[in-house]
Order: C-alpha cells, then sequence, then structure tokens
C-alpha cells in the first residue's frame, strides 16, 4: 500500500508540475482532404494533411499543451493517433477509431487537446483509420523544457527522416480489395524518405530527398518508420552512428553502421560529417524476416551531400542483406537505457499481474458464397491473441462503453494465458499449422487495477509464417527486461532480464521464431490498444485491449468532450 501511495503521489506530482510550470500552449489546424501528386511517372490523388506527404512537423516542449483542430474534408471516415503520447488523463485524445472515439466523419471536425508530461525526443501522429495512414502522417518532436538541456553531446541541427510506404493505387481500395479477397493486401509500389521515392525509382530523378551538411558538423537524425508493412534497416555510405534515444526514450550512447526500426518505432542519432567532401547516399532497405513471406522488397535512398561537394557519383553502403536476422537482432537488443537520465523511472521489481501471450496470423472461415468469395477458397487470412482474433466494435467506442457501463460492446474475459499449448515455434507449423490455425471472433479486453505493475510474455507463433512482429503499446512506455528466439522458458530466460537500464520503448519488434518480455505500470485510466503495427494485421486481428481501471481522485478517466465524434 505505501508503494502505492508513493508512485501514486509522485505521478500525479510530476503531471501537475508540469502542468503549471509550463504555460505554453501549441495549437495546429490539420485539414485533412485530397491532393494531387505526381509519383513514379503518374499523377495521384491521395488523402493529406495541409497539403503536403508527410503532414506537418509538430515541435513542442516538454510540459506543453498541444491542441490540434482537425478537419475532416476528405471523403473518408478518419481519426489521428499520437504514437507514443502517453496522454495522462486526456484518453479521449488517442485516437484509434472504435476504441477510445468514432470516427471523424467526412465533413467533421473533432479537436485533441493533451498535455505532454515526462517525454522528451521523437514520435509521430498518424491517422488510425484503415490504410490512410499510408499518406497521413508526420513527426512529432518533443524537445526539452527551456532551461534543460539533452542528456547526450550538442549538435548543428536536426533532422527529421521519414521512412513511408507509396501504392500506385488507392489505399482504401487496397484495403477493401484484401478483404473481399480474404487475402492479404498487394505488395505496396515503392518506400519514400519523407515523402519521395528516390531516383532508383522511374521518373523519379528529381524526386530524391536531400541533406545538406557542413563538414565537421554533427547532426541528430529523427528516423522514424511509418511504413505499413516493413521493417527498415537503414545506412548511410562511409558514416556511422551513435544512437542517443528511441521511442523518445534516452539510452546509453550506443555507436553503430547501421539501424533497424520497425513500422512504429523512432531511433534518434547523432552522426558527424567528418567524411570527404562528396555526396552519400542514405539507404532504407527492407528487414524481411521471413523470405517465405511476399514482400516489397525495393529499397528507396537519399542523399547526404556535403557543402562545396563536387559532382562525383555519390558513394552507395554496402547494405545488409534483407534477410539478415542476426545483424537486426544485434541492434534491437544492445540498445540500453539511459539509466537514472531526464525522465527516467526505475524498473517496479514487484508484478502484480502476469500474462503470457501468444500471437500470429491464422485463418478465419469464409462463409461466402459465389465463385470469386475469396478467391475461391474456404477461408481468409485472420490473426489472433491467445487464440482470440479480435473485432473492432460498431456503434459506440470502447471507451464510450467503459465510461457509460455499457454492456454488449465488449467482454471482460481475454485470457491471461493461451487457452492451448502447443510447440509455439515450431516449424512444421508453417505448412502443417491449419488445424490450430482458426480462431473465434471476438471483442474481449484485459481488465488491470490502477497503478498495478504488469508484465507480459509475448510469443510468436510459427503458424502459417514466422515473421519478426512490431507490438504496440497505446499510451504506456514499458522496459523490455529480455528477448530471444524459440520457446519462452521462465526457468532459463529470467535469468537474462535487464532490470538496471533495459530500453524503454512503446513498440517491440518481437524476434521471428521468439519472444520478449515487457514490463509497464498501468497508472492511466482509459481504454488502451495492444496490436501488431504492420497495418494488414489490425483488421486481421493481430490485437487486444487493456482496460484500465479508475484510480482515487483525481485519477478517474474524465468525461468525454463535448465535440468526441459520434457513430
Amino acid at each position: 500500500m505505501k508503494r502505492f501511495l508513493f508512485t501514486l503521489a509522485s505521478a500525479f506530482a510530476l503531471f501537475l508540475a508540469s502542468s503549471c510550470a509550463s504555460a505554453a500552449v501549441v495549437e495546429h489546424t490539420f485539414n485533412i482532404g485530397n491532393l494531387t501528386v505526381s509519383r513514379l511517372c503518374n499523377e495521384h490523388v491521395i488523402t493529406a494533411v495541409n497539403g503536403s506527404l508527410p503532414g506537418p512537423t509538430i515541435n513542442v516542449e516538454e510540459g506543453d499543451t498541444l491542441v490540434v483542430h482537425a478537419i475532416n474534408d476528405s471523403p473518408y471516415n478518419i481519426t489521428l493517433h499520437w504514437h507514443g503520447i502517453f496522454q495522462l488523463l486526456s484518453a479521449w485524445a488517442d485516437g484509434p477509431e472504435s476504441v477510445t472515439q468514432c470516427p471523424i466523419r467526412p465533413g467533421g471536425r473533432y479537436t485533441y487537446r493533451y498535455n505532454i508530461t515526462g517525454q522528451e525526443g521523437t514520435l509521430w501522429w498518424h491517422s488510425h483509420s484503415s490504410f490512410l495512414r499510408s499518406t497521413v502522417y508526420g513527426a512529432l518532436i518533443i524537445r526539452p523544457r527551456k532551461g534543460n538541456t539533452y542528456p547526450f553531446p550538442s549538435f548543428y541541427q536536426d533532422v527529421p527522416l521519414l521512412i513511408g510506404e507509396w501504392w500506385n493505387a488507392n489505399v482504401v481500395d487496397v484495403e477493401n480489395d484484401a478483404e473481399e479477397t480474404g487475402l492479404g493486401p498487394v505488395e505496396s509500389d515503392a518506400y519514400t524518405i519523407n515523402g519521395l521515392p528516390g531516383d532508383s525509382y522511374n521518373c523519379s530523378q528529381n524526386q530524391t530527398y536531400q541533406v545538406q551538411v557542413k563538414h565537421g558538423e554533427t547532426y541528430l537524425l529523427r528516423i522514424i518508420n511509418a511504413a505499413l508493412n516493413e521493417q527498415h534497416f537503414f545506412m548511410i555510405a562511409n558514416h556511422t552512428f551513435t544512437v542517443v534515444a528511441i521511442d523518445a526514450s534516452y539510452t546509453q550512447p550506443y555507436n553503430t553502421d547501421v539501424i533497424v526500426l520497425a513500422p512504429g518505432q523512432t531511433v534518434d542519432a547523432l552522426i558527424t560529417a567528418n567524411q570527404t567532401l562528396a555526396s552519400y547516399y542514405m539507404v532504407f532497405t527492407p528487414y524481411h524476416s521471413n523470405p517465405n513471406v511476399g514482400i516489397n522488397a525495393n529499397i528507396t535512398r537519399g542523399l547526404l551531400v556535403y557543402h562545396n561537394a563536387t559532382s562525383a557519383s555519390p558513394v552507395m553502403p554496402n547494405l545488409p542483406l534483407q534477410t539478415d536476422t542476426p545483424t537486426a537482432h544485434k541492434f534491437y537488443t544492445n540498445v540500453t537505457g539511459l539509466g537514472y537520465g531526464p525522465h527516467w523511472v526505475p524498473v517496479p521489481r514487484h508484478v502484480d499481474e502476469h500474462m503470457f501471450v501468444t500471437f500470429g496470423i491464422g485463418l478465419d472461415h469464409c462463409n461466402e458464397t459465389g465463385p470469386n468469395a475469396c478467391n475461391g477458397l474456404n477461408f481468409r487470412l485472420s490473426a489472433n491473441m491467445n487464440n482470440e482474433s479480435f473485432v473492432l466494435p460498431k456503434g459506440l467506442s470502447m471507451m464510450e462503453a467503459m465510461y457509460g457501463n455499457v454492456s454488449g460492446v465488449y467482454t471482460r474475459d481475454f485470457p491471461s494465458n493461451p487457452t492451448f499449448e502447443f510447440n509455439y515455434t515450431d516449424p512444421a507449423l508453417e505448412i502443417n499449422g491449419t488445424e490450430i490455425a482458426f480462431a473465434p471472433k471476438s471483442t474481449k479486453v484485459k481488465t488491470l487495477r490502477f497503478n498495478s505493475t504488469v508484465q507480459v510474455v509475448l510469443q510468436n507463433t510459427a503458424i502459417l509464417a514466422r515473421e519478426n512482429h512490431p507490438i504496440h503499446l497505446h499510451s504506456f512506455n514499458f522496459y523490455v527486461l529480455a528477448q530471444g528466439f524459440g520457446n519462452y522458458d521462465a526457468n532459463v530466460d529470467e535469468s537474462k532480464f535487464n532490470l538496471d537500464n533495459p530500453q524503454i520503448r512503446n513498440t517491440i519488434a518481437v524476434p521471428v521464431g521468439g519472444w520478449a518480455v515487457i514490463r509497464f505500470q498501468a497508472n492511466n485510466p482509459g481504454m488502451w490498444l495492444m496490436h501488431c503495427h504492420l497495418e494488414t494485421h489490425l483488421p486481421w486481428g493481430l490485437a487486444m485491449a487493456f482496460e484500465v481501471e479508475n484510480g482515487p481522485e483525481p485519477w478517474k478517466l474524465p468525461p468525454p468532450p463535448a465535440d468526441l465524434p459520434q457513430c
């Protein structure tokens, strides 16, 4: 009880101090509508914010209040999610469609308002409605409040780099076609850096993003994987990085010549322009964790150009193989947190709630009739967590149901452990796993006591396909205590836990055919989604939600805003 009261008092004191010490209100208006752009030899009409791709970069300081007026002039329903923001006592602003709000209808509007407390670094915002995330996204940069400094060497300039994914098609049609066939969506046609595909694509010689640098200066790259479906290696020819933050959490400085990011993840890395005056390619190439699963295997590249450089051909980096899991795993596991740095909170040692969650791709029965139903097959692709395939509700958001104690929208019986045990990572399941690939459709949540400490073992399965899956938890950062390959074994793997300075994330890339153990404190009431951040997987059901109960005053879910969209 003493631990609970101390933690609660500390959290509220931090929240109040941040809110009161900074009076700055940063206000934006996001006009969401059609934009005609030229890419890959064709003109396309896309959905974008304020007529730009990517959308506006938001710059705030820790402690500020951010207000974004979203005006939907597009032909589609839409919501906006502020990826990685804690949303302390502002749960109605989180944004996932049907979870914390109903969508903003065409012609409608909604104002997102929240305080940014205890966070510094690089995050991002994006649509949380269908495939619109492919063009509705942008950077969200949180700088230290005035008078505070970064816990790493000073830099000359910071540069956001957003890796995106591009289709030569209407992305809403791409998603609808996938749902109709029951199969995966068609592969994208290109990747982009800050909206530009780069000179390796047709008609794109003049659509290559460039960073101009001065010799001897140090730059902070704010790298964001805003792609829908693929993880990426990132390299700059002849240059090395010093990673200083991931997912807006500071790290011990980590030197590397290659970075890897899953969709949803961010990396802050310093580079020093200390090479010969020339041009150097900076390249994103997909990390393909399962060669048997089709992907867009193209690269995208931009240019790092030195001031006064000659016009010689740019230098190309020696890229890793796209299937180089050891290199990806080395990066993902070697980064550690900056213990006792700014906003550091020690790892809670007592765990109140233990969960073991299996997840992966599965199947659902195809009940449609006719020769074109599900491409003539008797199944469609599905996905599940603990053998429950998540379905978003209709008619009322889950959090409105929670706040109003409305029954029939969701149930509180999401299992804390798999409903049956098997050899989760047996490679034979990729071929012979159809018997256990089917899972019931449901809208189930796990209810957590306010301020409880939760530990989750995330266990990948090999059913149909072993892949590295990025799992994102809304509203909370979590400690990554350990990760590895094969089936998690507590008797062996608990000894590997880093309880001193683990990395802190909001999105974890769970190793292909492996597991990860995360721990977080449920100190914010509301309805919070945990899901795979591959865009194909949320509609298929690779998700669940945590219902965090109210705490004592003032830690109660506030009433919904007056302009909250209605279904």
